[in-house]
């Protein structure tokens, strides 16, 4: 069988996999350090499993922004990131080597969205989001079963929102301030809370704004995309599974009854938690990887070469 491989590089750590979709048989973990350092490991890794068995195609599922034009200069490359060192970070380049095989490129949220369609909890919901809440926020967004690109790529956790009157917290986004990710990461929460979430009671009314913020968010990706199905990953909801049910509850009130079938009991079924936890990304890796070697041009597999 022709080897896959795959990678998911995320903030702060990088995960390199190969099997294939749903069947990992090898997990290796570094940790996401300067880009040099970071990709000069991955390489070597690569290139110790293409020796043993030759890489037939690698799928790279990056945080972003990144470039996933092909037909741009920069095509692979990291674009203004906060993470320092990155920006300009050619991942391609720094992750080939001398291997010849087919490399499929996308966001590790899209990547995420395409294992959670293929394999998770949004099987058979081809117009579905994956948002993950951790060290940053993104979303993946697959319309038709086929990731959005368009001029770039999504990225929702810069959106703007509705703040919960009386609540002044600032946000910690470099950017913007308090958008949802300046509101709702994990750094964000600590910021809020002036302490770590796990140290804050799951009945303590500090989760109220925090539930509210994240409720904005949700209805602003029903009231845009029209998503059969949000799931939700990453570490803040998964440490604080109380969180994800206290914003679906806020939902329908800032819907105000304008679409009738968004009730409590249908947004308990529409937004749920991830299936495949902390392999969504590197399992969608793996697609990206399977996609681009079984067919040309791919059918949702992202930007290729």
């Amino acid at each position: 069988m022709r080897q896959l491989a795959g990678i998911e590089l995320g903030g702060t750590k990088t995960i390199l996999v190969r099997g294939a979709p749903g069947r990992i048989a090898e997990r290796i973990e570094i940790p996401t350090t300067l880009p040099d350092e970071t990709l000069g490991q991955a390489a070597a890794i690569l290139t110790d499993w293409h020796c043993q068995n030759p890489i037939a195609a690698l799928g790279i599922a990056s945080f972003g922004p990144v470039r996933l034009d092909p037909a741009a200069a920069d095509f692979g490359s990291i674009l203004h990131t906060p993470k320092p060192g990155w920006r300009g970070a050619r991942l391609i380049a720094g992750l080939r080597g001398e291997m010849d095989c087919r490399i499929a490129l996308d966001t590790d949220v899209n990547a995420a969205a395409l294992a959670e369609y293929r394999l998770g909890a949004a099987q058979g919901c081809g117009n579905m989001v994956y948002l993950t809440i951790g060290t940053g926020i993104g979303g993946g967004i697959l319309v038709e079963g086929r990731p959005v690109h368009g001029a770039l790529h999504p990225e929702v956790g810069h959106v703007r929102l509705r703040r919960v009157a009386g609540d002044d917290f600032a946000g910690v986004c470099p950017f913007h301030g308090d958008c949802a990710e300046g509101l709702l990461s994990g750094p964000a929460l600590a910021a809020r809370f002036r302490r770590h979430p796990s140290e804050i009671s799951r009945d303590d009314a500090a989760w109220d704004p925090v539930s509210r913020d994240l409720a904005e968010l949700f209805a602003l990706l029903i009231l845009t995309l029209s998503p059969q199905r949000i799931v939700v990953g990453g570490g803040v909801t998964g440490k604080q599974p109380h969180l994800l049910p206290r914003a679906i509850a806020h939902v329908p009130t800032i819907l105000a009854g304008y679409l009738a079938d968004c009730d409590a009991a249908s947004l308990g079924t529409r937004i749920v938690p991830a299936a495949l936890g902390d392999d969504a990304g590197p399992n969608g890796a793996l697609v990206l990887a399977a996609d681009i070697l079984a067919a040309e041009p791919v059918a949702g597999a992202g930007r290729h070469l």
